[in-house]
């Protein structure tokens, strides 16, 4: 009998891990998982562990700064993770077996003060310097002005993108067809992979908090909308490319932050195609459903009549700039409190 991990990979769904703890990626991969993701909250998580403070305190010793240091621990733990998932990315010729690398936040804190064209040609800078020697490292690059400036010359050196931070096909379109004019570009597409990662149950806290006049039946369905209809559109637009390699969506946020949901209430809706990146407590519950068997239900749309009324109570553009005016700050903070923690390591080693 198959574990319900086991039955959500054989709908359909790739399974990768919002996480880069050498320990829950090990177990993951155990458990079918075939790639990962990272971000500053996971990096400071791990530190706050401890397990990592021998690997801090042989990195100040050379004399790196704060920053220096969570990069470097940063690049070291998804090195590791994409060891692990190396022989998948084999196996599937490049089509997966990933783990992503996000680029420097602070690029979109509200202190930066570089003009739009140098975030450009800075997001291009460190996307080629975290991809180089790697193979199956995805450059994780937000949907921003900066980052969607950044992606045709990323795209057209041959850097595979994982494009995050969408919450709506405005900003998908973009991305997606900024990558395909870089792609084109290339002496040649055999290896061309790229990946949209579009937000799911931030939208439905959003709706919850700012529209109230949505029905019951509705509330809670508008990410999944959403999402659903940029997957659709993703399958229609690529399909005629005949690409090698696929081009994905990625179902980000799927973790359901009411705990009166059923913690599979995304996992269930969007299985059977494309990427799940799930947090690992996500994963965890699935697992313990015992018994549970995952369907494809990603092309099964809502009711009728509750797409219409969605459509009727959401503005779509509010709900993006809003998001996306939350999603900035939640991008550049947890990086500024990863190089405060540094910090506070560095005195607390240092002084035993």
């Amino acid at each position: 009998m198959s574990t319900p991990l086991q039955s959500l990979i054989a709908s359909g769904t790739k399974l990768w891990l919002d996480s880069i703890d050498p320990d829950l990626v090990r177990l993951n991969r155990e458990q079918g998982a075939t790639g990962a993701t990272s971000n500053p909250i996971i990096v400071s998580d791990l530190i706050k562990t401890g397990r990592f403070d021998d690997r801090l305190a042989a990195l100040m010793k050379q004399g790196l700064d704060d920053e220096a240091i969570a990069w470097q621990v940063t690049d070291q733990l998804v090195r590791g993770a994409q060891e692990v998932f190396a022989p998948v990315w084999a196996e599937t010729c490049g089509n997966d077996g990933y783990v992503s690398f996000e680029l420097d936040p602070l690029l979109e804190d509200a202190a930066c003060t570089l003009s739009l064209p140098d975030k450009i040609a800075r997001y291009v800078e460190l996307g080629k310097k975290w991809a180089a020697g790697h193979t199956n490292r995805m450059i994780k690059v937000p949907a921003t002005p900066g980052g969607l400036g950044a992606l045709e010359k990323l795209a057209a050196a041959g850097i595979t993108l994982n494009v995050t931070l969408i919450f709506s096909g405005r900003q998908y379109h973009a991305a997606r067809e900024a990558v395909w004019r870089g792609a084109q570009r290339r002496k040649s597409l055999d290896g061309f992979k790229s990946v949209y990662s579009i937000f799911v149950s931030r939208i439905d806290v959003y709706t919850k908090q700012k529209v109230s006049p949505l029905s019951v039946a509705a509330q809670g369905q508008v990410g999944l909308l959403n999402v659903q209809r940029i997957w659709q559109d993703n399958e229609r637009w690529w399909i005629d490319k005949r690409l090698p390699l696929k081009q994905e969506i990625i179902f980000a946020s799927t973790g359901t932050k009411d705990p009166a949901e059923s913690p599979d209430k995304y996992v269930a809706a969007l299985a059977g195609s494309d990427i799940q990146t799930n947090p690992p407590a996500t994963n965890a519950a699935v697992q313990a459903m015992t018994g549970k068997v995952f369907s494809r239900r990603v092309d099964q749309m809502p009711p009728a009549d509750i797409v219409a009324e969605i459509d009727r109570q959401i503005d779509f553009t509010k709900l993006e700039e809003t998001l996306m005016s939350e999603g900035l700050q939640k991008f550049a903070d947890p990086h500024k409190a990863l190089l405060k923690l540094i910090g506070e390591k560095r005195q607390s080693l240092q002084s035993s």
